[in-house]
């Protein structure tokens, strides 16, 4: 039988409280948000209303479970924004379980607020991810987000995996000043890093020398009931300069105060849509990869990951 066949079988979509607390006495930071993600074949987009036929997609599957999809007042206005990734020529960070990024939104043309930098610590295991304390060292202000996210299985349709994503975020102007690539200021705002022992000359570049452009298109509300809202979209991620697609990504994300927040009807109504999306649009679903992933293997020699 397979393993994901039966309810007791799969992980729980939502982890219960991580046990522990940082060094500081703060109690280890609880999941608040579950996102669910499928990345999609890059050759299906060649238009921006492809966007709109993959939400035809979703609707017809929601509508299959009882599940709510609001679609009202979306148009096709997708959003630009450039996605980079800064790493040690060694992919330290990556191997580590670490992901540094700078996101910065266009609109006609034209950069639009401050670049919002991110760093993540991503791993299967929720206490794993939840102990590492990615608190900043900084006077700004600055955001913590603890998700879970749900991708496919490696190398089958139908089933899913987790991983964990403890993130710190913050726009680029609240960054303390001096030389932002080098691994000892980084080291200094995000004290995390330090477990990678990096030496004092080390800096960090462009993974692959590689900028990417995300154009993301809002498809509306999925509401699996019992107060379990989720706002779902679509993004293509293609490479600056030649264009060439990496892949699409559909995805849903709900955000709650307290685990007990969420039905357990409603979670597996999350959990039946998200499989069944699978089946139904299957020949658009490019499985054992991530986003971030497909960046860091553009040059050839991939880095081993958490992911």
């Amino acid at each position: 039988m397979n393993a994901m066949a039966t309810n007791e079988a799969r992980p729980k979509l939502v982890a219960d409280a991580p046990r522990g607390q940082y060094s500081d006495g703060s109690p280890l930071d609880e999941v608040h948000y579950l996102e669910c993600k499928l990345i999609l074949k890059p050759d299906r987009f060649t238009s921006a209303r492809v966007f709109l036929e993959y939400g035809e997609l979703v609707a017809q599957t929601a509508k299959e479970f009882g599940i709510g999809f609001n679609r009202q007042g979306v148009v096709l206005k997708p959003e630009l924004r450039e996605v980079v990734f800064l790493d040690t020529a060694d992919f330290r960070l990556y191997n580590n379980a670490f992901i540094l990024r700078k996101r910065t939104l266009y609109e006609y043309g034209f950069r639009v607020g401050d670049p919002e930098i991110v760093l993540k610590y991503r791993h299967p295991d929720v206490q794993a991810a939840a102990a590492m304390d990615v608190r900043p060292a900084m006077a700004g202000n600055y955001r913590i987000k603890f998700k879970a996210e749900a991708l496919p299985l490696k190398d089958q349709v139908g089933g899913y995996r987790l991983l964990h994503s403890h993130n710190v975020q913050f726009p680029l102007s609240q960054a303390p000043e001096g030389d932002r690539t080098a691994m000892a200021t980084l080291v200094r705002v995000f004290p995390a890093l330090a477990v990678l022992n990096p030496s004092a000359t080390e800096r960090v570049e462009l993974v692959n020398r590689t900028i990417v452009e995300e154009v993301l298109q809002d498809l509306g509300l999925l509401d699996f009931g019992k107060g379990v809202t989720a706002a779902a979209n679509i993004a293509i991620w293609r490479e600056r300069g030649d264009h060439h697609t990496l892949c699409g990504e559909f995805a849903f994300q709900a955000k709650f105060k307290r685990r007990d927040d969420l039905h357990e009807k409603a979670i597996e109504r999350c959990r039946q849509f998200f499989m069944a999306l699978q089946q139904s649009g299957r020949d658009w679903l490019s499985l054992g990869t991530t986003k971030t992933g497909l960046v860091y293997r553009l040059k050839g020699n991939p880095p081993q990951s958490h992911e």
